[in-house]
């Protein structure tokens, strides 16, 4: 898998992963991993695949807008133990694949075939379904490039300690870490980022998980001290910006609420409906301002607010700098979109010159939704507004003095917060119990709070002086974990999931230091 990108990186040292706090709890996890495996299957592994979690920094719902984001990695992860084993000749390849927590994740053994495709099936939601996403998509790539070999056989384990279900891309670590280790095992040396990054995208989807791309970048592209500039446009690409050093230095809290919000369930009127009005949003402005047809583009529904921006300065004649026009577009959509209390089905047509029906067939059966009214108004000048917080946070970081103070950490913090405010104001995507959170946070001593995530639940992100966190933690226990879920208290590891301190993490890598 040669070639000219970057390559994933093969480590000896837990140091050249994780910050030197961290060194000795996750020397123990990583011993009792390896021990286990021993136990499990009498030789110690061949490698560990590792991938992190994410939690995204800024950005919300507007990568689907083809707009920029702004990830990191974060140190929990996803660890894949592997042994390869030859596969006899004549026979299927077998995987073994086991947990190391056992109780909650049983374990399986499967085949993979010589010729066609490892089955997945949509019945049978076995955790190892992860897993088998990696060997899939590795092997079409594989199979596209020319490689011809009989699959390896696999002896796995695997121990994760990102929550799942809490907007910090467990699923997105795990393909991408299953990904790697299927490669490493079938002995490709050198892995690209971006091969392994499209790969683990595509894989995700054949348990019916559709990505922007997003999480599976900042898995496999996170550099300790660094966060990640996402772009979509003209392509998928990531460009590392590095925190600014400050004494204290600064550091951030992910406190999970513990409400869940049920994609499947909950999409009509969430996800999807946000979805739909912003591709409706960009269509009525295109009409309304008289800009004709807009250009199909990676969007959804096949258009975005980003094409409209361009559509709308290509008619101006004028290309202003990005800050400008993304301002310009907030004050374009508050003249044009009048009706602060949104548009009906029926509303919308009419602008369009189409009937409901013919509304509903082209952007309403992809993704279905339930609305009485659509606010095209309120969420295209978040998309636009929260462009333009992800800009200016971006020149903060590019532009920071060698030794930030902490009125420059305060202005990263402000844009998150302003961030956090159109979320719940403008996008209805946040919930009282992550309002809670970044109100408990702030009094504390974050200069910075907001949901991550998809929001209506999961996890809140923190930007803290390091010497605050503290009392940070000590106060979302007693204000918010104490009252609202105490089973949160219960132990050391129940509290390390409900809260995670990270400084930006490593990205994707081989383990080889046994």
């Amino acid at each position: 898998m040669a070639g000219s990108g970057v390559y994933v990186p093969e480590v000896t040292a837990l140091d050249q992963i994780y910050a030197p706090e961290a060194i000795l709890s996750q020397g123990k996890r990583w011993n009792e991993l390896s021990t286990e495996f021993e136990r499990l299957y009498g030789k110690t592994p061949d490698f560990i695949a590792r991938a992190p979690g994410r939690v995204n920094i800024i950005g919300e719902h507007i990568d689907y807008m083809l707009y920029e984001v702004m990830p990191m990695a974060v140190a929990i992860d996803l660890l894949v133990a592997v042994a390869a084993v030859p596969t006899p000749e004549g026979k299927e390849a077998t995987v073994e694949i086991a947990n190391l927590a056992s109780d909650k994740f049983p374990s399986k053994e499967f085949t993979i075939p010589r010729e066609g495709d490892v089955e997945i099936s949509s019945e049978d939601h076995h955790w190892s379904n992860y897993f088998k996403c990696g060997i899939r998509g590795a092997f079409e790539l594989l199979r596209s490039e020319g490689w011809n070999g009989t699959p390896a056989s696999m002896k796995v384990l695997v121990h994760g300690t990102i929550p799942s279900g809490g907007g910090l891309s467990s699923s997105a670590a795990f393909t991408c870490a299953s990904a790697l280790a299927v490669f490493t095992a079938n002995g490709q040396k050198e892995i690209e980022k971006s091969k392994l990054v499209n790969l683990a995208i595509v894989s995700e989807r054949f348990v019916g998980v559709n990505s922007g791309g997003m999480d599976q970048t900042a898995s496999v592209f996170g550099d300790k001290d660094s966060a990640l500039y996402v772009s979509f446009v003209p392509e998928l690409k990531a460009k590392q910006f590095s925190f600014p050093k400050s004494d204290p230095p600064l550091s951030f809290l992910i406190a999970q609420t513990y409400v869940t919000s049920e994609k499947k369930t909950t999409a009509p009127i969430h996800y999807n409906l946000r979805v739909v009005e912003t591709t409706l949003a960009a269509v009525v402005l295109a009409k309304k301002l008289g800009l004709g047809s807009l250009p199909n583009d990676n969007g959804p529904l096949g258009y975005s607010l980003s094409g409209l921006q361009s559509k709308y300065f290509e008619k101006q004649g004028t290309t202003p700098g990005v800050v400008q026009q993304l301002e310009a577009m907030v004050g374009v959509v508050k003249q044009t979109l009048t009706q602060e209390e949104g548009y009906t089905k029926e509303e919308i047509a009419e602008i369009l010159e189409t009937t409901p029906e013919a509304l509903t067939e082209r952007y309403m059966t992809r993704f279905p939704v339930r609305a009485e009214k659509f606010q095209l108004r309120a969420r295209a000048t978040h998309v636009y507004s929260e462009s333009l917080r992800v800009n200016k946070f971006a020149e903060l970081m590019m532009n920071a003095p060698e030794s930030a103070s902490l009125s420059y950490l305060e202005a990263m913090g402000q844009l998150m917060n302003e961030s956090q405010d159109s979320c719940r104001d403008l996008f209805d995507c946040s919930c009282p119990e992550l309002d809670t959170l970044c109100n408990i946070a702030r009094k504390a001593g974050s200069v910075g709070s907001r949901l991550t995530g998809a929001g209506w639940g999961g996890c809140s992100v923190h930007l803290i002086p390091e010497d605050k966190v503290p009392q940070v933690e000590a106060a979302l226990r007693e204000e918010y974990y104490k009252e609202k879920y105490p089973q949160a208290l219960e132990s050391e590891d129940a509290w390390r999931e409900a809260v995670v301190v990270s400084k930006p993490g490593q990205g994707a890598v081989v383990y080889r230091g046994f």
